[in-house]
């Protein structure tokens, strides 16, 4: 069986104390060999754009340069498309080979600002268009760009994306300023396994559009999904994803003692990673293997299906010696607890609990400044401040706290930020 993947798995702390139940943290990392990442995946780029009337001036010319720029960028095997949408949509590049530049980029120039945002219409029309680029060799992916509210119609864009997620197109949504609606976003994107992002200058764009493309372009295995078998007494609290973004995962029990978590693609850097929260049993000293992790994932470039990489996941307890703590695993609990504090606050301030979501937001700060992220940590501090007086964060404040808190293992597992 070709080996496509490198399978790690590291404790926050151990050896663990014996003769007690407990909270562990397990990292998992999947890491695509040299192997399976030599070789740019062929992909199907559709594009999927706002152009209403409020992206006029400087979003629309970004916007613009943007596209020509994912065109420059993709070779003639790979296809591509683009819609634009604002209360109906239009179908400026029908799927095609991305080989005439010129052509495709005479086409983007051609796009005008006009009317409002119904954004079904616009996934509609470009999961039309993504559909017929879909080949087991290539990679589907779907970058979606809106600056507004969808009035009416967020049941139907989810609708959407909930069929494109099991044909294998994989979606990121973007969200351009600050009126625009970031759970729908990050809905399309959590139905595709794919990512959603805040975008607050309208100059960043050409960045997050290159990002998307690259990570097609880098994936080296898809839909990527863990089993994981426990061990009896072994239960998992929650699971997740630390790279390229946090998110929430979650789990489905399939058997007994076994889990799957859908990761989706891989990117040959930084790969994939996890972190699972998982109660231990009262173990007597000794050394035990809490789980089996196993990942059965695609390799397009190749026409596989169903490889599978397989690895013991063991851990020590002791009665005498003292835990020792991975550090690397450990600020990634840190991260992903600030994560968790800031994802209950703004939950919490949305349901009126003003005490609450003041309370942990601080706690959130706490922890950011100690992880040295003091920007993101006086944000949470002021938003806290005004909660207490009545008031509430402003909408870029809330979307800066909601998105650069899922970005906070970028740097800490691939040495660069977004």
């Amino acid at each position: 069986m070709p080996e496509d993947i490198q399978l790690t798995t590291t404790w926050a702390r151990t050896p663990l104390p014996a003769g007690t139940s407990q909270v562990g943290y397990l990292l998992l990392e999947a890491k695509p060999r040299a192997r399976s990442a030599a070789s740019p995946a062929t992909v199907n780029f559709a594009m999927v754009l706002d152009r209403s009337g409020s992206m006029d001036g400087p979003k629309i010319e970004s916007l613009k340069r943007a596209v020509m720029e994912v065109i420059d960028t993709l070779r003639p095997e790979d296809t591509v498309s683009v819609v634009v949408f604002d209360e109906t949509a239009s179908v400026i590049v029908p799927s095609t080979s991305a080989a005439d530049k010129t052509a495709l980029k005479n086409r983007v120039e051609s796009i005008r600002v006009q009317g409002g945002t119904a954004m079904s219409t616009g996934l509609e029309a470009g999961a039309a268009e993504a559909r017929k680029g879909i080949a087991p060799d290539r990679v589907s992916h779907m970058l979606v760009l809106t600056d507004g509210q969808t009035w009416g119609d967020e049941d139907q864009c989810r609708a959407i994306a909930q069929q494109l997620g099991p044909e294998g197109v994989r979606i990121t949504a973007l969200g351009l300023g600050d009126e625009w609606n970031e759970q729908l976003l990050d809905d399309l994107a959590a139905a595709t396994q794919g990512v959603s992002d805040y975008v607050a200058d309208p100059k960043d764009t050409e960045k997050y559009f290159q990002a998307a493309t690259a990570a097609a372009q880098s994936t080296a295995v898809r839909r990527a999904r863990l089993l994981l078998r426990l061990a009896q007494g072994v239960t998992p609290r929650a699971v997740f994803r630390v790279t390229p973004m946090i998110a929430n995962l979650g789990y489905k029990p399939i058997a007994e003692r076994e889990v799957n978590v859908d990761l989706g693609d891989i990117q040959a850097d930084p790969g994939a990673s996890v972190l699972v929260e998982m109660m231990l049993p009262a173990n007597a000293a000794g050394a035990y293997r809490a789980a089996q992790a196993e990942l059965v994932y695609d390799v397009p470039q190749e026409n596989r299906v169903d490889q599978r990489e397989r690895v013991d996941v063991m851990l020590d307890f002791s009665a005498t010696a003292a835990p020792k703590v991975d550090p690397r695993t450990m600020n990634l609990v840190e991260r992903v607890t600030a994560f968790k504090l800031q994802t209950r606050a703004l939950d919490e301030a949305a349901a009126g609990n003003v005490a609450g979501a003041t309370q942990k937001l601080r706690s959130a700060a706490t922890r950011l400044l100690d992880l040295g992220e003091l920007d993101l940590a006086d944000t949470m501090n002021r938003a806290a401040e005004t909660m207490a007086q009545g008031g509430g964060p402003t909408a870029a404040e809330q979307k800066q706290m909601r998105y650069a808190t899922k970005r906070l293992t970028l740097e800490q597992l691939t040495g660069s930020g977004q």
